[in-house]
């Protein structure tokens, strides 16, 4: 009990793996759409796509990069990196595509932003690709 209201960190590194995983989970079910036309398509419709030479491709674009930062995330490879990703395609869907209304209306995108700057500066947690190859990288030398 006395560790719960403690400022040390409470099973930091478990904790920010599992909070990793979901994030990146999440991201790979919105990314998972790039494989759905009729979605896709959909998207085309917002009148803030149709202002595109190809709207298609930039939505194509849009949720490729949720399907990568989801899958690298998932699995801690290239953590930083994925989050890097992350943060650029919801900082343009909160500021471009929302309108900047983060207070309330569009928070979800903005959140993942944070959630990225967390994994940017962090790192993976353990239960990583990334935590493995640096063991193997330090066993090695």
């Amino acid at each position: 009990m006395i560790k719960l209201f403690s400022s040390s960190p409470l099973a930091q590194q478990s904790g920010l793996a599992v909070i990793r995983i979901i994030v990146g989970l999440l991201m790979l079910y919105h990314g998972w759409e790039v494989f759905d036309y009729g979605k896709i398509k959909g998207y085309t419709e917002w009148d803030f796509f149709k202002k595109f030479a190809s709207p298609l491709f930039v939505v194509y674009i849009g949720k490729s990069a949720e399907l990568l930062a989801g899958m690298l995330l998932t699995i801690g490879l290239f953590t930083r990196a994925a989050s890097l990703v992350l943060i650029a395609t919801m900082l343009y869907i909160a500021f471009y595509i929302g309108g900047g209304k983060i207070w309330y209306e569009d928070q979800h995108p903005f959140l993942f932003v944070l959630l990225g700057l967390i994994y940017f500066f962090a790192g993976p947690g353990k239960w990583s690709v990334d935590e493995w190859l640096h063991r193997k990288k330090k066993r090695n030398r």
